[in-house]
């Protein structure tokens, strides 16, 4: 577990990291990807070529001698949930870093193009059962919360229940919020309450996996232990069709969470571990935008 010295550090280079990233990469994309509420009047002004002849305001034209048209501007006042997934499965990596340690850089990045954009973020954190909760708010010292809170928070629960969290931001967030999901997805049932939650919101998934997530090395008799369970077994890794199972099992459950976003009608974001994710969100950015 990090000491607060080495959380106040890791915040502060994750800050720098993710200001970066929003700045060069992000700037103008997230903005345009997230849609605000719609158009509210600003001011008039003399008409200029160009303008749209709907928009022209008859009676100030008519007190004046000539035409002005009304201006609008979009009403801008987003609320971005985090729903982060801290079960212990998070700890494990492999390659680069742990999962967990993507997640965090990944809501960092989100919480500070939020904070770029005068949004408001929020957090939910969750494993077996919520975890934690930060409500909806705007600024730099929101997003340093949420970020120290995340590579500090250590889990009660020892599952992943999706469920559970989808519920809670169900009940608590009473407007239209872009919900992120973090998560490694190792869990079912959780199609119904994304589903409800789909219909309200606009929930965006990212799924962090790991390569040995995804198939297991040819390395002989290994003692593997579930972080989740506690269960610890031992697994002939130089069997192929051992191997062959594992990999199944993983497609099995990633083909559950792609089924149930598709019918949710949301999306889902696939990062490999070593991958660059801010390729990832950039693409999804774009593809928004289209």
């Amino acid at each position: 577990m990090l000491t607060t010295t080495e959380i106040l550090k890791k915040v502060r280079e994750l800050e720098i990291k993710s200001k970066k990233l929003t700045s060069d990469l992000f700037t103008g994309e997230y903005h345009s990807a997230f849609k605000g509420k719609g158009m509210s009047f600003k001011e008039v002004r003399e008409y200029a070529a160009g303008d749209d002849i709907r928009f022209i305001d008859w009676n100030v034209s008519a007190r004046f001698g000539h035409p002005y048209s009304k201006i609008f501007e979009e009403e801008r006042e987003l609320t971005v949930m985090l729903i982060i997934d801290i079960s212990p499965s998070s700890q494990f990596g492999t390659v680069h870093a742990r999962k967990k340690d993507i997640i965090t850089e990944i809501a960092a990045v989100l919480g500070f193009s939020a904070v770029n954009n005068a949004d408001k973020i929020g957090v939910i954190f969750y494993s077996d059962r919520v975890e934690g909760y930060i409500p909806p708010k705007k600024g730099r010292q929101q997003a340093l919360y949420m970020v120290r809170e995340l590579l500090g928070r250590e889990p009660v629960g020892s599952g992943t229940r999706l469920s559970k969290a989808l519920q809670y931001f169900n009940n608590v967030t009473r407007q239209k919020s872009i919900a992120f999901v973090l998560s490694d997805f190792m869990d079912s049932d959780f199609d119904d309450a994304l589903r409800v939650a789909g219909k309200k919101h606009d929930v965006i998934g990212i799924k962090i996996y790991d390569r040995m997530d995804m198939e297991l090395p040819d390395a002989g008799l290994l003692q593997v232990k579930d972080s989740e369970t506690g269960e610890t077994r031992w697994v002939d890794t130089s069997n192929a069709f051992v191997r062959q199972h594992y990999q199944q099992q993983f497609f099995k459950t990633t083909e559950y969470s792609t089924v149930s976003f598709k019918k949710a009608g949301s999306d889902l974001l696939h990062v490999r571990s070593g991958d660059d994710y801010v390729k990832v969100l950039q693409r999804f950015f774009k593809s928004r935008n289209r």
